[in-house]
C-alpha cells in the first residue's frame, strides 16, 4: 500500500488498465465484455478507471470518493486522504486535484451504476450525491441506489447487501448482453 502514496488513485489505476490490456491480449478476458466495478476504495478505483478509458462497457460503483478535499472534510478518518496524498488540501491542492476523478469527468462515457448507504460516514454520502449530479451533467447514462440509513458497510438491513448486487448484475447484464 505504500507504493500508492501520494498517488492513491493514478499509480494502481494505470497498472490495473495494463493488466486488462495483458488479459486481453492473452486471450482471457473478452474486450467486447469488459467491466469494472468497486466498493469503498474499489469504487474510489472505479470512478477515477471511467474517466481514463471507455473499453468497459459498463461500470458499477459504490461509496467510493470521486473528489478529495471534500472527503477529507466530509469523512470519518481525514487522516487517511492527508496521509494517502502527502498533506492536507491546503498543503497539497495539486496532488487532490490530479487523483481525483471529478477533475477529468468530461472524459466519462462508460454507463455506470452507482449505490451508497445515505449516512456513510466513512466516504461521505456527499460523493456520490456529486458524483450522480456529474452524471446528469454529462448525460452518461446511470442509475443511482441510495440505501436510507445504511453507512459505510451496509450492513443494517440484510436486504440491502441482497438488492445491491441483484441491481449490480441486473445494470452488467443490460450493457454487456446489449
Amino acid at each position: 500500500m505504500l507504493q500508492i502514496a501520494p498517488h492513491l488513485v493514478s499509480v494502481p489505476g494505470k497498472d490495473i488498465l495494463a493488466g486488462v490490456d495483458a488479459l486481453v491480449k492473452d486471450g482471457i478476458a473478452d474486450p467486447n465484455h469488459l467491466t469494472i466495478g468497486g466498493y469503498s476504495y474499489g469504487g474510489y478505483m472505479t470512478n477515477w478507471l471511467i474517466t481514463q478509458t471507455t473499453r468497459f462497457k459498463a461500470a458499477v460503483t459504490g461509496a467510493g470518493a470521486v473528489e478529495h478535499a471534500a472527503n477529507w472534510g466530509n469523512d470519518d478518518e481525514t487522516y487517511d486522504d492527508a496521509w494517502y496524498l502527502g498533506g492536507v488540501p491546503w498543503e497539497k491542492p495539486e496532488m487532490y486535484q490530479s487523483e481525483a476523478a471529478l477533475f477529468q469527468f468530461d472524459k466519462v462515457k462508460t454507463p455506470t451504476h452507482l449505490v451508497g448507504g445515505n449516512a456513510d460516514v466513512r466516504v461521505s454520502f456527499l460523493e456520490d450525491v456529486l458524483m450522480e449530479r456529474a452524471f446528469q451533467q454529462i448525460k452518461v447514462p446511470h442509475t443511482f441506489l441510495a440505501f436510507p440509513g445504511e453507512g459505510h458497510s451496509l450492513e443494517k438491513n440484510p436486504w440491502h447487501g441482497y438488492i445491491k448486487v441483484r441491481e449490480e448484475l441486473k445494470w452488467l447484464d443490460k450493457y454487456v448482453n446489449e
